[in-house]
């Protein structure tokens, strides 16, 4: 259940409000607002008196339902507003992995020459062997960071675990949650008590409602920042990497009011496919791509198989402009 409170109660009553029945307190907009688990059907008799208007949800996905919040909800990523009434596919892309400045200031200056602002990384990687390559750690931001003073990129960049969760914090102005991540509560929790905003990723064999109940966990702490990414999950197909689920993406439009993005890099798992993935979902109005380019992918420490070399992300975002613009989307 979702209680809002009178305007006129002040922070510390709501707070002790919430603790009273065991709820969240969470400043939503100019609301002051109660979580409580959605097995509460009947509103305390406590808050009766202090409540403005209270919702019944039928899950725990609450500050993300549209059942509670009709509109997508409005992210700013750098200068970029999505969510909302905004109508922009934004584009964020980079290497799977920073592996060295030059490597990295090539991509920032492809993203730069096409107009794009946001600017992707990895630093700390969450390899399924221990034998790959793990990331440049905190050089790697620092380089990330040095791309951000130079080009005026926002950057992005995922966090492994809770261990090097502030250091990301600090230096990035979007945290990911990788697919590996998604459950690390310590990490959801550490994200939760900041302003940055949140980008999770779906686990591969995760359900909707879970996926969305790990941007709650966020949530509920404070930081409505959210965004979610679609990046395909594991069927029965061992011809492709994963498999993208569009249907996903469309129940999350029609259930969910954070913003979706999706990943057809990591979906497909080979670079012949992006473009035609990349296609369908700014077809389908969504909010974000995320794209991996490197300059020379057959070099690449990670991922080498997936990531566009620059003349194909070139022609890539070409190609979908003008599809955007169909769609009543604008790529940013």
């Amino acid at each position: 259940m979702i209680i809002t409170l009178k305007s006129s109660i002040p922070d510390e009553l709501a707070l002790s409000y919430a603790r009273d029945i065991n709820a969240f307190l969470v400043h939503d907009g100019t609301q002051k607002v109660l979580v409580t688990s959605s097995s509460v059907k009947e509103l305390p008799a406590s808050v009766v008196e202090y409540t403005d208007t209270h919702c019944v949800l039928p899950s725990d996905m609450q500050l993300s339902s549209k059942a509670y919040r009709s509109k997508t909800r409005k992210v700013s990523i750098g200068n970029i507003e999505i969510g909302g009434d905004t109508k922009n596919t934004i584009v964020i892309g980079g290497p799977c992995s920073v592996e060295s400045e030059e490597q990295i200031r090539a991509a920032s200056s492809v993203l730069s020459e096409l107009g794009l602002k946001t600017l992707r990384g990895g630093c700390y990687k969450p390899r399924t062997s221990p034998y790959s390559f793990q990331g440049l750690g905190l050089e790697g931001l620092k380089l990330l960071r040095k791309m951000k003073e130079e080009y005026g990129h926002t950057i992005i960049t995922e966090a492994r675990d809770a261990s090097h969760i502030n250091e990301i914090i600090e230096h990035t102005d979007v945290v990911q949650v990788g697919a590996k991540a998604m459950y690390d509560q310590g990490i959801l929790r550490a994200c939760a008590k900041s302003t940055k905003v949140i980008l999770i990723k779906r686990g591969f064999g995760t359900t909707l409602q879970e996926f969305v109940q790990a941007a709650e966990f966020v949530m509920s702490g404070g930081n409505l920042n959210v965004v979610l990414c679609e990046r395909g999950i594991r069927t029965f197909e061992t011809g492709t990497r994963f498999t993208l689920d569009l249907c996903g993406v469309a129940w999350l439009k029609e259930y969910c009011n954070l913003p979706v993005i999706l990943d057809p890099s990591h979906a497909i798992g080979y670079a012949y496919g992006v473009p035609s993935l990349a296609k369908a979902c700014v077809a389908m109005g969504v909010d974000g791509l995320l794209i991996e380019t490197h300059p020379h992918p057959k070099n690449a420490l990670s991922d080498a198989s997936q990531q566009l070399n620059f003349e194909e992300f070139k022609t890539l975002m070409n190609e979908i402009k003008p599809l955007a613009s169909c769609v009543g989307y604008s790529i940013v």
